[in-house]
């Protein structure tokens, strides 16, 4: 991604990565109860390689941002982020709020904040994302389930603990938040992230001219688990 980008290095804003330890009970607990804990987990595993393949390429800064604190120090040792910081406590719009707030104290101005549920997303959706940044105030990336995969923001966001957070309402009552908070929202399209088993074999075709090494490794790990399209 480094050496293909369309902007110079200074108008990339900074990437954040939101981000649990793949670990029994602690992740994909949605998929686990359809596919099995141990094949989830290793699900979770290569979704989150993915995630990192991009915060490793990425031309800006970057931040990953576990879910706990004691958690700290395997997101030490995961990436060369530029910095770690963990999550605070409530709920994910609490949390979100609170991370942002630190960040903008530290001088960050452009943010983009991602999860590990979305290996679709590419380059161009970031240099599009970016773009949008230069004329809009925040940038949402939506989810097909009605929820986002990317949120990105000038500005700090307003208050968003009250949102419907896992739900397929979330896109829509994010957009109206930002929007009544006086902010201009631009949509940067349509994503499918991935919740359950029937995410997964679109997902395996979705990647199958994917040449990243994460998200080829991701593609061979679903055929050994027999989720292949």
């Amino acid at each position: 991604m480094a050496n293909e980008h369309l902007l110079s290095a200074e108008l990339w804003p900074a990437l954040v990565l939101l981000c649990k330890r793949p670990a029994l009970g602690h992740s994909k607990q949605r998929l686990a109860e359809q596919i099995g804990g141990e094949r989830a987990l290793i699900i979770a595993q290569h979704l989150l390689a993915c995630a990192l393949e991009d915060i490793h390429l990425w031309p800006g800064d970057t931040v990953l941002a576990p879910d706990h604190r004691q958690h700290l120090a395997w997101s030490l040792g995961l990436t060369l982020a530029s910095e770690c910081l963990a999550q605070g406590e409530g709920n994910l719009g609490e949390r979100i709020n609170q991370l942002d707030a630190q960040l903008r104290q530290q001088g960050h101005q452009s943010l983009i904040y991602i999860g590990s549920d979305c290996p679709a997303l590419c380059l161009a959706d970031y240099q599009q994302v970016s773009h949008l940044l230069q004329q809009h105030d925040s940038v949402l990336l939506r989810a097909e389930d009605g929820g986002v995969v990317l949120m990105a923001s000038n500005l700090p966001w307003p208050d968003l603990r009250a949102l419907p957070w896992s739900t397929p309402q979330l896109g829509e009552a994010l957009y109206e938040c930002c929007s009544l908070d006086g902010q201009s929202v631009a949509l940067a399209g349509q994503l499918f992230d991935i919740d359950h088993r029937q995410d997964l074999r679109p997902l395996h075709a979705f990647l199958a001219t994917d040449v990243r090494p994460a998200r080829v490794a991701l593609r061979q790990a679903l055929e050994q688990l027999g989720e292949a399209g």
